[in-house]
């Protein structure tokens, strides 16, 4: 983590801390001429890399939002502002801050915490009491099952992360003579809600083309070891390793599949960026495939932030460190940017015209196109898969959105 990042965590910690111990409802739903936003999100704990990069991504669509005019709301402009607290990477302690933020600081509106199992946390909270949220990295398609009615997910829904690698697959053993059914599939996925609903979509998809599964791992929260996992892998030599595990979980894969020399023609692994896997690991990481919500090379464009690529630049101006940006910073910034919305539409401060004008959004923005279903997820923007090639993340599937052509087999130097 860059001297710029850990300044961000200890700082974001420092802030949440003052916040705990505030008395009283030190926030209302607007003060003065700023609507203020609450998020529990994680700054410590398993998450803290990716509840950073969420929160970089929240700020700066804040304060491209409040330099571009603000929100104007019956003939008045008004800012911006979020309320943080770290919660720490906990669910339980997720449902605790929302409730503090509601019920004990008047907060009338959401974004989101960092991951599925967190979202899920609050999701009871916010529907309990009619509050709407807006939320981008909680990708489980369980979250929109429930019936819930004041969520509203920026993101693609987490079974659609790794499926496009199954089609990958099966168009590449097609391109060398071979069945979609001589595929051989190795699995290892944490056994946490986002991962198991990314297997999902990785099963339906290996069903449908007959596929042969070899390896099907189920691993321990908090990955911090796949080296049982991986001999197998080498010993059963399959076609396509597909791994799920958050951060942590893709470090572990890529550190472990260097030591061990694994040698798969095609690897896919979620949370690539995130984990900083290149800079890490270098050219042992070459042709990893790694699903993503968004990549700046892609026509997408809107007010705010302009095309893809300037966004990309922009983040990077901002903050230090980033040789990626990390796709939860991009949704996180779109999130803010359909709360804008959302408010300008409504017209009001109103939570419940503020839910309708929600589920009535329809927008074109840098991150892409966003529209909600009934059940809340975005249903119009699809998952890309990006190919690491000679360091750089370059699009390959679907042929749609792709930048470069995929190298496959996977060739590693020194393997």
């Amino acid at each position: 983590m860059s001297k710029h990042l850990k300044f961000l965590t200890a700082l974001a910690f420092g802030v949440a801390a003052a916040g705990l111990v505030a008395a009283g409802p030190a926030s209302a739903k607007v003060e003065g001429d700023t609507i203020i936003i609450g998020s529990a999100i994680s700054f410590t704990g398993k998450y803290s890399t990716n509840g950073i990069h969420a929160k970089n991504g929240y700020d700066l669509g804040v304060k491209r939002v409040n330099e571009m005019g603000g929100v104007k709301v019956g003939g008045k402009v008004y800012k911006l502002k979020i309320k943080y607290y770290d919660d720490e990477s906990t669910p339980l302690r997720t449902a605790q801050l929302a409730e503090r933020l509601i019920k004990q600081d008047g907060i009338k509106y959401i974004l989101g915490p960092y991951s599925s199992a967190t979202t899920k946390a609050m999701a009871p909270i916010t529907e309990k009491y009619k509050i709407p949220m807006v939320e981008a990295e909680g990708a489980s398609r369980s979250l929109f099952t429930q019936g819930y009615k004041y969520i509203f997910a920026v993101l693609s829904t987490s079974e659609q992360y790794l499926a496009s690698s199954i089609a990958l697959a099966a168009e590449m053993a097609k391109k060398a003579g071979k069945k979609p059914s001589d595929v051989r599939v190795a699995m290892a996925f944490e056994n946490d809600p986002f991962s198991l609903d990314v297997r999902a979509g990785v099963m339906d998809d290996i069903k449908k083309f007959g596929m042969k599964i070899v390896i099907d791992d189920k691993l321990p929260r908090d990955l911090a070891d796949m080296s049982a996992t991986l001999t197998k892998v080498k010993a059963l030599k399959p076609d396509l390793l597909v791994i799920s595990g958050h951060s942590k979980g893709a470090a572990t894969a890529a550190r472990q599949i260097k030591e061990l020399k694994i040698d798969v023609p095609m690897i896919a692994i979620t949370h690539c960026e995130a984990a900083k896997i290149v800079k890490l690991f270098g050219a042992a990481t070459n042709d990893f495939l790694c699903p993503t919500q968004w990549a700046e090379t892609l026509s997408y464009k809107g007010k705010y932030f302009g095309t893809a690529a300037e966004y990309d630049k922009l983040f990077k101006a901002t903050y230090d460190g980033y040789r990626n940006v990390p796709y939860q910073a991009a949704q996180a910034s779109a999130a803010v940017l359909v709360w804008k919305d959302a408010f300008e539409r409504a017209n009001s401060f109103d939570t419940e015209k503020l839910r309708q004008a929600l589920s009535e959004t329809n927008m074109k923005t840098f991150y892409g196109d966003i529209r909600f279903a009934p059940e809340g997820n975005n249903i119009a923007k699809p998952m890309v898969l990006r190919q690491i090639q000679d360091g750089k993340f370059n699009v390959v599937a679907p042929s749609k959105w792709a930048s470069h052509k995929v190298n496959w087999p996977r060739t590693v130097p020194g393997m």
